[in-house]
């Protein structure tokens, strides 16, 4: 039963780490129609951001709050000089020339930071466990990341539904021209909702830092992962990437941890242990098809 709960709770956090990442993702490809494949390089620097900061103020929080704005800035500066100029080309010119902000970033990620990774060190206080209960103890930061995660959903739950803003989110999502021809500025809207999803992308990148290496290309196999899940939610539907990404969480987390001992019962350890994943991975993109048949456009998308 503890083991259940822990990984369950490992899924949540995995779930709210990729809604982190498809929500700007679902943002910029539901508003702007733009196929943004250097996504995940925006998620590669928000880590790298934040382990140079990190170093540099010798304070983890303060490395990450430097490295949104830093993300922030990037993130405009991509739209302003690249993404701009791809709007109204159609989604082959989009994938070409992400696919060729991806190779920059990379290089010039190796030409900052160089070709080695790096580990983010976590202060003591959130370097050690919590106790849910007497008998169930749970990292901190994991902890926290599920906080943070949860506290982020509902700021864009409150951003997307109840302000003006939002309203402009909605409305160039559903009609860019129509809010044009009422005088909203369909540019700075764009640059917004772009820097919007850079700081997202960047967020969850920082906040897995600490638990995986920061490398280069660290966001290319996630970015995958990101596309299913605005698929399966539906493309610009906040509400479908958030339960979207936890049942990919959920998934992944649980049948890795899970399956290896049903597989036991057929298969040798290590042949279960080596299939676990596989078909953790597998049964995510079954669940993908399965929408794909059944709705087309998502379980939260417009009804085309």
């Amino acid at each position: 039963m503890t083991l259940l709960i822990e990984q369950t709770l490992n899924g949540i956090q995995l779930g709210l780490l990729m809604f982190l990442l498809a929500a700007g993702l679902t943002l910029v490809f539901g508003i702007m129609d733009l196929v943004n494949l250097a996504h995940g390089s925006l998620y590669m620097f928000g880590a790298y951001f934040c382990a140079s900061f990190t170093a540099w103020t010798d304070s983890f929080v303060l490395g990450a709050l430097l490295a949104l704005p830093a993300a922030l800035l990037l993130g405009v500066i991509v739209e302003v000089v690249v993404a701009r100029k791809l709007y109204r080309r159609d989604h082959l010119d989009h994938v070409l020339a992400t696919f060729g902000l991806i190779l920059i970033a990379n290089d010039l990620v190796r030409l900052v930071w160089g070709p080695d990774g790096r580990r983010i060190p976590l202060p003591a206080w959130l370097n050690q466990p919590i106790y849910l209960t007497p008998d169930l103890p749970y990292p901190t930061y994991r902890f926290a990341v599920i906080v943070v995660g949860a506290a982020v959903a509902l700021f864009l739950y409150w951003l997307v539904t109840r302000t003006r803003t939002g309203m402009w989110i909605r409305a160039g999502a559903s009609n860019r021209t129509m809010i044009g021809a009422l005088g909203i500025n369909v540019e700075a809207l764009f640059t917004l909702v772009f820097g919007l999803g850079a700081v997202l992308a960047a967020l969850a990148g920082l906040m897995a830092a600490p638990i995986v290496t920061v490398s280069i290309g660290m966001g290319d196999n996630i970015l995958i992962l990101a596309f299913v899940i605005i698929v399966i939610g539906g493309i610009g539907s906040i509400k479908g990437a958030f339960i979207a990404a936890m049942i990919v969480g959920m998934i992944d987390t649980l049948g890795r941890a899970l399956l290896p001992d049903l597989l036991k019962t057929f298969l040798s350890v290590a042949a279960a242990n080596t299939a676990a994943p596989a078909i953790s991975s597998m049964m995510i993109y079954l669940l993908m098809a399965g929408v794909l048949v059944w709705r087309p456009t998502g379980l939260f998308g417009a009804r085309g």
